[in-house]
């Protein structure tokens, strides 16, 4: 695929993924689906993970091969009080994701082909290059938005 296509595929999954969060009511936010998380704690973990992606991606363009790109326990931060997964209300992260998101399409945008071959040593999977990132950040949300369906149905 070209940048081009690259960056709609990767535009796409975050529309997705803003258009089912937005269409959560407030009666739905604490159903937990049947793997345990709710349509709340789903919206402020895309915010987390995606803050982290936003930073991944700018160390993979800007700094030196095999720079580390720097994991996070998710589950450990979905248990956090502090951070509200269970109670804080949703629209600041709603807006985080949107945000960071197209910060990040901006970048892909100006992407070369040659670039998606730069690489950093991801500190839980190794080798991690911006093509990987793509990827994985392309397919996130929608997996999430999935989640976030069925979490609002209760089902599986």
């Amino acid at each position: 695929m070209s940048i081009q296509e690259l960056a709609a595929v990767y535009e796409s999954s975050t529309q997705y993924f803003l258009n089912l969060a937005r269409g959560v009511t407030a009666d739905q936010l604490d159903i937990k689906d049947p793997e345990g998380w709710s349509a709340r704690q789903i919206i402020h973990h895309l915010a987390d993970s995606e803050a982290q992606s936003y930073a991944r991606l700018r160390r993979l363009v800007a700094e030196p091969e095999g720079s580390i790109i720097q994991g996070y326990d998710e589950n450990l931060w979905a248990t956090a009080p502090q951070l509200g997964y269970e109670s804080a209300p949703v629209e600041n992260s709603i807006a985080v994701f949107a945000a960071v998101r197209a910060g990040s399409l901006d970048i892909v945008k100006r992407l070369q082909e040659s670039d998606l071959e730069k690489s950093g040593v991801h500190s839980e999977s190794g080798h991690y290059t911006i093509a990987k990132w793509l990827e994985g950040y392309s397919k996130h949300p929608v997996d999430h938005g999935d989640q976030l369906i069925r979490a609002v149905k209760g089902q599986k």
